[in-house]
């Protein structure tokens, strides 16, 4: 006699358990209409202006008759890279980069080493931090006008204190390059900071513990523990601080009360403030296409150096 089994094929029940979770017609629907303004804007916005800046690279076009466009290829480059205004805006945002992006990036990782212990209103300072963060640019920059001011400036009278030359602040090159990498990391000190702060929350407490059995000092304990855990945090923030430090504009810019030239003798001018300065002074917005464009290749290649330089030193970790 054969026994006939009514419970259903295993076959069956997977394409039953597949119709009960997939998605019905019309939800699918609705999420693709619920992510469509997204895409609309980050084509309107991002998309369309970088394929039209690529675009317009490549052709002579003045802002004052943008539709009358000239091809001439890659000219605009070639007059670039062979200029010596590119090179000197270059170097002053790879100087001006590195001087601020290096010790504020140090000093907010101690601020959330300082941070991470258990201290008397510690919610209250890691509030505070971002303040600078919140503050505005125009804002902040004429607070450090008037710090650096060589007549009426508290730096000054602080160097005059100790018996130092009174130093300018704006007319020469390291200290004028100084003072705006100052505003720079008094604005990204403390967001770094509270990034720093979350990464090392993530750590793990055991480790800390395990290390101090086996003898190690604090010093010790943040060489082995402390910077191998936040190592992927510190990745992240060395390369935000790379993207930040090629685009910086604003505080150049209003630093010498908003003129593009970066100062008497061009001693602070950065390449955003060049390719401000071709576009919208000198009418040449073929130019200042190539420019950004050149800026968006030094930037992803800065960031291609530093992704390689982290993955080498972490397979040497190991």
């Amino acid at each position: 006699m054969v026994t006939i089994s009514a419970e259903p094929a295993t076959g069956e029940i997977s394409r039953r358990r597949l119709r009960r979770h997939r998605p019905t017609s019309r939800g699918s629907r609705i999420a693709y209409v619920y992510i469509l303004p997204f895409f609309v804007v980050f084509a309107a916005f991002s998309v369309y202006p970088w394929l039209d800046t690529a675009w317009v690279s490549l052709h002579d076009v003045r802002l004052s008759t943008y539709h009358q466009q000239t091809w001439i290829g890659l000219d605009n480059y070639k007059n670039l890279l062979t200029n010596h205004f590119f090179w000197h805006a270059f170097f002053n945002t790879l100087t001006i980069g590195i001087i601020s992006a290096v010790p504020q990036l140090c000093v907010a990782l101690w601020i959330a080493h300082l941070l991470n212990h258990r201290l008397r209103g510690r919610t209250f300072f890691r509030v505070a931090i971002l303040l600078p963060y919140a503050t505005s640019l125009a804002a902040a920059t004429v607070i450090f006008l008037e710090l650096f001011n060589p007549r009426t400036g508290i730096i000054d009278w602080a160097l005059h204190l100790v018996h130092l030359p009174r130093v300018d602040w704006q007319g020469s090159k390291w200290p004028s390059q100084v003072a705006i990498a100052s505003i720079v990391m008094w604005r990204w000190t403390g967001y770094n900071a509270l990034i720093y702060l979350a990464g090392l929350q993530a750590v793990d407490r055991e480790l800390y513990a395990a290390a101090a059995v086996d003898g190690a000092g604090k010093w010790a304990q943040f060489r082995h523990v402390t910077l191998p855990g936040l190592r992927p945090t510190i990745i992240f923030t060395i390369v935000v601080s790379t993207i930040g430090s090629a685009q910086l504009f604003g505080e150049p810019l209003l630093y010498h009360n908003g003129m593009p030239d970066g100062g008497t003798s061009g001693q602070y001018q950065t390449l955003g403030l060049l390719m401000y300065q071709q576009g919208w002074t000198n009418d040449r917005l073929g130019l200042a296409s190539a420019t950004a464009w050149t800026m968006f290749v030094i930037i992803l290649l800065a960031v291609v150096v530093n992704l390689l330089i982290a993955r080498r030193r972490e397979r040497r970790a190991r």
